[in-house]
């Protein structure tokens, strides 16, 4: 079966005509912006880490592997998994924008969700 482009972008961005699917995948909401400007189509908050885990690792580079990791290990319980299996299915039938407020993309949830949507299986 096909799969589509998974890319990740910071919600901040603007809207790019071919981002397909938008999909915010952070737990809290982004600090200003308003829900009716947010340009996303859907907001799956229970793919995001922990409360706990997002406080750990505190977007420290260095901490990275470690968090890839653990929240690999926190996406294997049921709730995670439900949603990490709808954006594996919409990345099946369109591109997915996965949309984050952090400002270092590369070292994110979102990164970690893409290298995910892009294995196979």
């Amino acid at each position: 079966m096909k799969r589509h482009t998974v890319r990740v972008h910071r919600i901040y961005d603007r809207p790019a005509a071919d981002d397909g699917v938008r999909v915010l995948v952070d737990r809290v909401w982004p600090r200003g912006v308003r829900k009716e400007a947010a340009a996303i189509d859907e907001w799956v908050k229970d793919v995001a880490p922990s409360t706990e885990l997002r406080k750990w690792y505190g977007h420290v580079p260095e901490k990275f592997a470690q968090f890839e990791a653990r929240y690999r290990d926190e996406l294997a319980t049921p709730t995670a998994r439900t949603a990490l299996d709808h954006l594996r299915a919409l990345a099946k039938r369109d591109t997915v924008t996965l949309l984050t407020a952090t400002r270092d993309v590369d070292h994110s949830q979102a990164a970690v969700l893409a290298r995910l949507l892009q294995e196979p299986g």
